[in-house]
Order: C-alpha cells, then sequence, then structure tokens
C-alpha cells in the first residue's frame, strides 16, 4: 500500500511540475481584432522582433497569410502584459 501511495504521490508531483513548466511557455498571447488585425499582448520583458517570428507570424500562417507586418505597439494597464502589438497579416 505505501509504494502504490508513493506512486501515486510521484505522479502527482510530475504532472503539476508538468503543468507550472507549460504555463511558463504561455507568457505571449493573441488575437484576432475585429478589424482583421492580430493584438498581440506581450510581458514587460519580450522583444519585438521575439513577438513577431514567434506569436503574430503563427497567427497569420493560420489565416492563410505568409506575412505579418507591424502597424503599431502600445503600453496598456494590465500588469501582466503591459505591451500590445498590432500586426497586419499579409
Amino acid at each position: 500500500m505505501k509504494t502504490i501511495n508513493r506512486l501515486a504521490l510521484l505522479g502527482l508531483c510530475r504532472g503539476v511540475l508538468y503543468l507550472l513548466a507549460q504555463l511558463h511557455k504561455v507568457s505571449l498571447w493573441a488575437d484576432q481584432q475585429s478589424d482583421g488585425t492580430i493584438g498581440v499582448h506581450a510581458p514587460k520583458g519580450a522583444k519585438e522582433s521575439e513577438v513577431q517570428e514567434v506569436v503574430a507570424l503563427a497567427e497569420c500562417k493560420k489565416l492563410g497569410k505568409r506575412t505579418a507586418s507591424i502597424l503599431e505597439s502600445r503600453k496598456t494597464v494590465n500588469d501582466r502584459f503591459p505591451l500590445t502589438y498590432i500586426y497586419m497579416c499579409r
């Protein structure tokens, strides 16, 4: 019985560590605006080139477009994602 409890606890710990690692990777997220542009929300330390390569281009490819061109960047009042980059897919 002790062995089963230890294995269950070990599996639970591994699952929690895996989820924490996945949450850390999700530091950028994108949404499609009503005018067809892509809004990418980034944490304070994110670089513009990183945002474009990783998130904006992937979102544009989902829409069947090949490139992402930045239109503007703006600061927001959101503490977790203080920067928003707006991209146009072409």
